[in-house]
């Protein structure tokens, strides 16, 4: 069969496939509901209707600020089939980052949840400045029917029941339709935007390189789908008729009673994810067939070790917004040292090149030297959204994404990834620029100035910031603690304030640099109690 590389041409895909006998459903609900191929279209073409009756057309953009359902997905290829376009909302993010995002991407329509035992989302919509948002003109609340306006926009209640499905349109692969937002100052976050093509491809490429293709493959989705992680290998376990069970969050109970009623052959998450279910109850990977893994936590590295000596299938993998998660997964067959270290082999193959450059000279690196990682590939994203002059500077004149992350290649067709390069940490898996949260404490009464730096406290990274006072003032600790606090997700919420009188600072040829590693040391030391 001809692959259509669109959203719909998916769908179809998996309807040809339903009609050939095949009866496993696209969708698996936490509660058991399962959705088949048939009941997920008419949901798309409703939730097409549904979009088409809220104003939106081709190229609008849709924000969706919701944790994994059906209904996510259904929003996401009802928006393909009219054309318009999603921006993915982190459930974790707070009305700053929620504001930037609707900013940036000039969102008409945004898709919430009302409220859960974590956060009130219609409050933090309702602290949204409405002024500086003008394209932002309607509300959608997929759990309540009688929700207050907020500042004079009503909520409508986003239900599909009794919406008549729109048939599928003639969308192309060129269609843009998705905006995820990557790393970047809070005032000018960049949106990675992608088409239906690069997203259905890789989805495809995926499926055959990964085996979500093959009989009784089933996938965990346990990531987010506003991030890559999540949706690329739901995507993909779509594309190959791998039913994907979906967690609304990643709970460790529910994960490991999914995993072994389901018998589930893929999964995908973080290292700290694996450590969990693997101490809790390692027979939750009975049927596990791949096990691709994000090295997030600082100090895994021996226990992971342990764990695929004892015969998990654990595999590291290379992903970024830009070139799509799971753009490389390390084969099984490959020694357990070099099988667990990020990278691998494409998954699409030999239209997919890589090369390495000295980050000095700029002369392209042999295989086995380390140095910035070039990608090309026909599943690269389309641009950074309304920013040509970002998209200038990440993508070459012959197509390479610069990715700035730092790597060798094996000459096998593999590569290795060693490290993302600047000073970006990893905060509870999301790879975090310090400048968001600078920016917000920057905002805070008595702040002059801030830098951020990461640290490891109790197994996990944390972020410390070092704080300058304005102008004869003396920052509050605890209120400036409290105004990141409601301003941030709670992962970047600084572990302390520290108050200095300078930053550690050098000359360059640039210009004067700070020294983020003095500033890092200093946040250690006081960890331990020995720094003032």
């Amino acid at each position: 069969m001809t692959e259509d590389h669109t959203f719909d041409g998916m769908i179809d895909t998996r309807l040809a496939m339903s009609s050939a006998g095949d009866g496993r459903p696209v969708l698996v609900e936490e509660g058991g509901r399962a959705v088949s191929v048939a009941d997920f279209d008419r949901m798309t073409g409703q939730a097409a209707a549904w979009l088409r009756a809220q104003g939106v057309g081709y190229g609008d953009r849709v924000a969706v600020w919701l944790p994994n359902h059906v209904i996510w997905l259904a929003l996401l290829f009802g928006a393909a089939r009219i054309g318009a376009i999603v921006a993915a909302v982190n459930t974790r993010y707070r009305t700053a980052e929620l504001h930037h995002i609707l900013s940036s991407s000039g969102a008409r329509l945004l898709v919430f949840e009302s409220g859960d035992r974590h956060a009130d989302f219609h409050a933090m919509i309702g602290a949204l400045d409405f002024a500086t948002l003008p394209d932002l003109t309607a509300l959608a609340a997929i759990d309540a029917a009688d929700l207050p306006p907020i500042q004079g926009v009503t909520v409508t209640h986003c239900t599909l029941d009794g919406v008549e499905p729109l048939p599928m349109q003639r969308a192309s692969p060129t269609d843009p339709v998705m905006l995820f937002t990557t790393s970047g100052t809070t005032s000018k976050p960049k949106l990675v935007m992608h088409t239906q093509g690069s997203l259905s491809l890789h989805a495809y490429n995926c499926a055959s390189a990964y085996g979500f293709d093959q009989q009784g493959a089933s996938d965990l989705a346990a990531m987010p789908f506003c991030g890559v992680f999540g949706l690329n290998s739901a995507l993909g376990a779509l594309a190959g008729g791998a039913p994907i069970h979906v967690m609304p969050v990643f709970k460790l109970g529910p994960a490991i009673e999914i995993a072994k009623s389901a018998g589930i052959t893929h999964f995908f998450g973080s290292d700290e994810m694996f450590r969990l279910m693997w101490q809790s109850d390692r027979s939750a990977f009975d049927h596990a067939r791949l096990c691709g893994f994000g090295a997030f936590t600082p100090g895994l590295g021996g226990v992971l070790r342990q764990m695929a000596e004892a015969g998990l299938p654990l595999c590291g993998l290379y992903g970024a917004s830009e070139v799509n998660a799971l753009f490389s997964i390390q084969p099984l067959d490959m020694a357990i040292d070099k099988r667990l270290q990020g990278g691998g082999l494409p998954a699409a193959g030999k239209t997919a090149a890589l090369r390495v450059r000295h980050p000095e000279t700029g002369a392209l690196c042999p295989d086995g030297e380390p140095g910035v990682l070039e990608i090309r590939a026909p599943t690269n994203f389309s641009g950074y959204f309304r920013n040509p002059a970002a998209t200038a500077k990440a993508v070459d004149d012959e197509g390479y994404f610069h990715s700035g992350d730092a790597g060798y290649l094996r000459g096998d067709g593999s590569f290795v990834y060693l490290a993302r390069n600047g000073d970006f940490i990893r905060l509870s898996g999301f790879l975090t620029d310090p400048a968001e949260i600078e920016e917000v404490i920057e905002g805070a009464d008595g702040v002059a100035k801030a830098q951020v730096v990461g640290v490891t406290h109790e197994g996990k990274t944390r972020p410390v910031a070092f704080v300058l006072a304005e102008g004869g003032m003396t920052p509050d600790p605890d209120r400036v603690m409290a105004h990141t606090q409601s301003r941030l997700a709670h992962y970047k919420v600084p572990l302390m304030i520290v108050t200095v009188d300078a930053f550690p600072s050098t000359e360059s040829a640039n210009g004067l640099k700070i020294q983020k590693a003095k500033l890092r040391e200093m946040a250690e030391a006081r960890l331990a109690g020995t720094g003032a």
